[in-house]
């Protein structure tokens, strides 16, 4: 095995107060001595995984002592050692803004990651998330759309987890960037996901949280946020929406108020590129996106969503995302019992 190579699987696996006094010195030779006993910890198991993972693709290790150590992880709390990076390594140093949100999302919720995460890969962002259903699905597939996105892992570089995200985590691989701090081989545990979520922060100018009750999981990525000195965003929700809560206590405790694109990039002080198409897609991304005719099936009076798709004759997948973006629009609010229509912002 290739010196490199066991430097890289030693630093990961250190753990406790090695890992502090590790981040305090210049070079893996500097820290010889600490790094002795963890030496003996790799297995052979461990080298013959990561050399069969390194083996396929675009697949490097990048550890604390290297150049291309991402320098925005540099300085959270508890930083990865090692990072096993699966695709484009050089997104990794791109302005980036990680979507959290409920695996359990509604139709409204996945719609409004959708439309963020496209709209914010064109701006030039780059979207991450957490690879897991619902909302991060969402982030994940829109952006790829229309360009990269980055994941983040709670188990190691080779394990698809989800199992029904295969695909999706291939896709981003061959499109974007999968990012892990464990060792191939590695299981998905419980206690590895807060440990992902704060590599995800950490990463990122901003968390965006799109759609979370309270006990979510998202919510421990905005409070890392916070720790990390990140920008907290959260889209408004009704206050009837169970699905929303964790959005509207984060809103309470001063999280930015986001219903659009240009709000995020505001937010994140980022100047938005400019298109290749310039004007028209200013305009086209200025332009509603909602279904203006369903709003005559709204009235002023509470309207409930089942009125509105009776009226409409469309599905209620699809007028629940409709009504969602007409609310981001400021042309109906939700109310107890439904929505009502109101006037444009």
């Amino acid at each position: 095995m290739q010196a490199s190579l066991l430097e890289a699987l030693t630093l990961a696996r250190v753990t406790g107060q090695d890992r502090r006094k590790i981040r305090k010195l210049s070079s893996f030779a500097a820290g010889k001595s600490i790094l002795a006993n963890h030496e003996a910890a790799v297995s052979a198991d461990d080298q013959r995984q990561t050399e069969q993972w390194l083996s396929r693709g675009q697949r490097r290790i990048i550890h604390w002592f290297e150049p291309d150590y991402p320098e925005s992880l540099r300085n959270i709390s508890q930083p990865p050692l090692v990072l096993f990076v699966a695709g484009d390594a050089s997104l990794l140093q791109t302005p980036q803004v990680a979507l959290v949100g409920s695996r359990k999302a509604s139709p409204p919720g996945q719609s409004t990651a959708s439309f963020f995460a496209e709209h914010l890969t064109h701006a030039g962002l780059l979207v991450s998330s957490g690879l897991a259903l619902g909302i991060d699905r969402a982030a994940h597939e829109a952006a790829l759309s229309v360009g990269p996105t980055l994941a983040v892992l709670g188990t190691g570089p080779d394990h698809f987890y989800p199992r029904q995200h295969r695909q999706l985590q291939q896709r981003i691989e061959q499109g974007g960037v999968i990012v892990s701090e464990f060792l191939p081989g590695t299981e998905a545990r419980r206690d590895h996901f807060p440990r992902r979520n704060r590599i995800l922060s950490g990463l990122a100018l901003g968390v965006l949280v799109i759609e979370a009750q309270l006990h979510s999981g998202s919510l421990s990525t905005a409070r890392l946020a916070l720790e990390q000195n990140r920008s907290l965003m959260a889209i408004p929700g009704s206050i009837w929406d169970e699905g929303m809560t964790g959005n509207l206590r984060l809103l309470q405790q001063g999280a930015a108020l986001v219903t659009s694109v240009k709000d995020v990039c505001n937010e994140l002080n980022f100047k938005r590129l400019t298109p290749i198409n310039g004007d028209e897609y200013e305009n086209k991304s200025e332009r509603s996106l909602a279904n203006p005719g369903l709003l005559a099936n709204v009235g002023n009076e509470a309207t409930s969503i089942d009125t509105i798709v009776a009226r409409s004759g469309l599905p209620v997948a699809v007028v629940s995302e409709q009504l969602v973006l007409l609310e981001l629009e400021g042309r109906v609010a939700s109310v107890a019992g439904g929505y009502i229509k109101v006037g444009r912002r």
